[in-house]
């Protein structure tokens, strides 16, 4: 991922993440089946204080599981594609542009509809400040390995550009 710094700045501070370089995670179906997706990390949340950003990618008929976060409030911005997102009871059609905020505690999720991929950023914000237990997206990964018996090394593809 490329460094850019701010003059008068920080130094140890990074203000600038490139979307296009990233780190691509790709996630097997969950113990129930469900959930084929990809995420690109663009800002672990090691480099930030309560947040974190990465583009998902789900390819025709993908859709990561109805899931809660306890801890964050999500943002998700719709790049490419037609999706339906499912909040709580409801389900609502996403297009390109349209921006959703996933409250606390709400389950959700997001799937790709209509016969092409979905890509959207999403953005997760830390209501208490970064997880302590899970520190770096890795160990969030790491944990999310660990519970459903998938191998990490698989899991973690590396360096790779958004197609």
């Amino acid at each position: 991922m490329s460094i850019r710094r701010t003059a008068g700045t920080d130094d140890s501070m990074r203000y600038i993440f490139s979307t296009r370089d990233t780190t691509r995670y790709r996630f097997p179906p969950d113990r129930h089946g469900v959930g084929i997706h990809t995420n690109y990390l663009i800002m672990d949340r090691s480099d930030a204080m309560t947040s974190e950003a990465f583009w998902t990618v789900l390819e025709p008929g993908q859709s990561p599981p109805v899931h809660v976060h306890p801890e964050l409030e999500q943002l998700l911005y719709v790049t490419e594609g037609a999706g339906e997102l499912t909040v709580g009871s409801a389900t609502l059609p996403l297009a390109v542009g349209d921006l959703v905020r996933v409250p606390v505690g709400m389950p959700h999720a997001v799937a790709a509809r209509g016969g092409g991929r979905v890509v959207y950023l999403t953005v997760d914000c830390f209501l208490a400040g970064r997880p302590s237990d899970e520190p770096s997206w890795d160990s969030h990964v790491r944990a999310q390995c660990a519970e459903e018996g998938w191998s990490f090394e698989e899991v973690r593809q590396g360096p790779a550009k958004l197609p």
